[in-house]
C-alpha cells in the first residue's frame, strides 16, 4: 500500500512538473512548421514563474467563486491523474475510486468553475466567452457518455486500468474498426476540450472571438498562473487516458518496482511527443471553424462514436 501511494505521488508529480514542458512543445513545433522561429519549449515555465511574481487584482464586482476558481482548475486534472495510468499498467491506490465517467466529471467542474468566474468578474468578454464554452462543452459530453458507453461494451468495464488490459489484447484489437472510430473520435474531443483548432485558436488574442481563453481574461498574478497551469495539466492528463488507455498502453511499468516506474517517465514523453506531432500537423492544416460550425465538427464526433458502437455490437 506504501508502495502504491508513492507511485501514485509519482504519477501526481510527473503531471505537474511536465505539463508546461508539453505545452512549450506544441507551441515550439506549431511555430516550426510555419516557419517561423518560436518560444523557447521552456517558456512556459518563464511565464509561470513570472505571473507567480506578480501583483494580483481582483475585481471589485467578484465573490467567493473568482477567488477559489484558479485552485479548482489547478486542482482537478491532478486528481483525475491518481485515477488513471499514468506510469503502470497495473492499478495503483486510488484507481477504483472512480470512473473515466467519473475522471470526466471532476475535469467539467473545472471549466464549469471557470465559466462561473467569467461571468461573476463583471466583464462582458467574460460572459461572451464562458456561454460559448458551455456550448462547445454541452456538444460535447454527448459524445464523452457514447465513448465511455462503447468503451464499457468492449471492456466490460469503465475502470481505465481494466480498459487498457482489455482494449488492445490481443494486438489485433487496435485494427478493430471500433477500436479506431473511437480514438478518432477522442482526438477529435481533445480538440474541442482543450481549445485548440480547428474549434478555437488558443493564440488568438481578439476578445470577440476567444472562446476558452475568454475564462482567464480577468486574472493576474498568481490566479493567472494556477489558471495556465491547470490547463497545460488537462491537456496532459486528456493525452494520457487518450495514449494510456486507448491507444498505446505500452512503456508502461508492469513490474512494482521504483526503477521501472521511473524509466516509464521517458518513454511516455516520447508518446506524448510523437502524438503533439500529428496534433500540430491538424491544427496547421485547418482554420479555425464559425462559431455556429463548431456544431457540424462535434456532431461528427458523435456520428462517429455512434457507428463505433454499432459496429461492435454487431460484432458481438
Amino acid at each position: 500500500m506504501t508502495r502504491h501511494l508513492l507511485f501514485n505521488f509519482i504519477q501526481a508529480l510527473v503531471v505537474l512538473l511536465f505539463a508546461p514542458l508539453m505545452a512549450g512543445i506544441n507551441a515550439r513545433l506549431k511555430e516550426r512548421l510555419q516557419s517561423n522561429r518560436g518560444p523557447s519549449i521552456l517558456q512556459p515555465y518563464y511565464d509561470l514563474w513570472k505571473l507567480f511574481h506578480k501583483d494580483e487584482v481582483l475585481s471589485q464586482e467578484s465573490t467567493w467563486i473568482f477567488r477559489a476558481t484558479p485552485y479548482v482548475v489547478f486542482v482537478t486534472p491532478v486528481f483525475v491523474a491518481l485515477l488513471i495510468p499514468v506510469l503502470t499498467d497495473y492499478p495503483l491506490f486510488f484507481a477504483f475510486m472512480g470512473d473515466m465517467l467519473g475522471g470526466g466529471f471532476i475535469l467539467a467542474l473545472g471549466g464549469f468553475f471557470a465559466a462561473l468566474a467569467a461571468i461573476d468578474a463583471a466583464n462582458p468578454y467574460g460572459p461572451m466567452g464562458a456561454s460559448r464554452t458551455r456550448m462547445v462543452g454541452f456538444l460535447a459530453e454527448p459524445v464523452f457518455l457514447i465513448v465511455f458507453f462503447t468503451v464499457s461494451v468492449v471492456a466490460g468495464s469503465t475502470i481505465p486500468y481494466i480498459v487498457q488490459q482489455r482494449w488492445v489484447h490481443p494486438a489485433a484489437n487496435f485494427f478493430d474498426p471500433a477500436h479506431v472510430l473511437l480514438m478518432l473520435a477522442f482526438f477529435m474531443l481533445i480538440l474541442a476540450e482543450t481549445g485548440r483548432l480547428p474549434v478555437d485558436n488558443p493564440s488568438g488574442h481578439f476578445e470577440l472571438a476567444m472562446i476558452d481563453e475568454s475564462k482567464g481574461l480577468e486574472y493576474s498574478g498568481r490566479a493567472a498562473a494556477l489558471m495556465k497551469w491547470g490547463g497545460a495539466m488537462k491537456f496532459f492528463v486528456l493525452l494520457c487516458i487518450f495514449l494510456n488507455v486507448l491507444v498505446a498502453p505500452w512503456g508502461l511499468a508492469s513490474t512494482q518496482s521504483l526503477g521501472a516506474v521511473l524509466a516509464a517517465i521517458p518513454l511516455i514523453l516520447l508518446k506524448m511527443v510523437l502524438c503533439i506531432l500529428v496534433l500540430v500537423g491538424v491544427e496547421s492544416s485547418f482554420a479555425k471553424l464559425r462559431l455556429f460550425r463548431i456544431t457540424e465538427f462535434l456532431g461528427t464526433a458523435f456520428v462517429v462514436c455512434v457507428a463505433a458502437l454499432l459496429i461492435r455490437l454487431m460484432e458481438m
